[in-house]
């Protein structure tokens, strides 16, 4: 098993930035992706971004109405540290939510439901 552990959340202005880290546990050599996903109150919870766990490969996500985050969030990883981090910079009113990491063994990136293993999330909200 591979054991997630989101830290970094809080309360932040419009404008400003957080980065949120997931320290991963356990079986990490049966990782190959650990991505960003975030959940905002009544909603569903949609793909961020993610990283290959061994070829450092990025993918990050669209959203609805034109909403992107590349640009604004970036995703990085240290092997070293078993760490994978979100850096939120400009963050907007919008962005609030609960931030989850995911590990993934096999499957398409985007997919919520293709990812193994989860984090317990921390919150991220942003004032105006």
């Amino acid at each position: 098993q591979v054991q997630l552990v989101e830290s970094g959340g809080g309360l932040v202005q419009a404008g400003g930035s957080l980065r949120l880290s997931c320290a991963a546990s356990g079986r990490t050599n049966t990782i190959n992706t650990v991505g960003w996903f975030r959940q905002a109150a009544g909603k569903e919870r949609e793909f961020v971004a993610a990283i290959g766990w061994a070829s450092g490969t990025i993918m990050y996500g669209d959203y609805v109405n034109g909403r992107y985050v590349k640009g604004r969030f970036t995703i990085s990883r240290d092997n070293a540290k078993d760490m994978v981090y979100l850096q939120m910079n400009n963050l907007k009113p919008e962005d609030t939510a609960v931030y989850f990491c995911a590990s993934l063994r096999e499957g398409a990136w985007t997919n919520v439901d293709a990812y193994d293993y989860w984090g317990q999330g921390t919150p991220v909200t942003v004032s105006s």
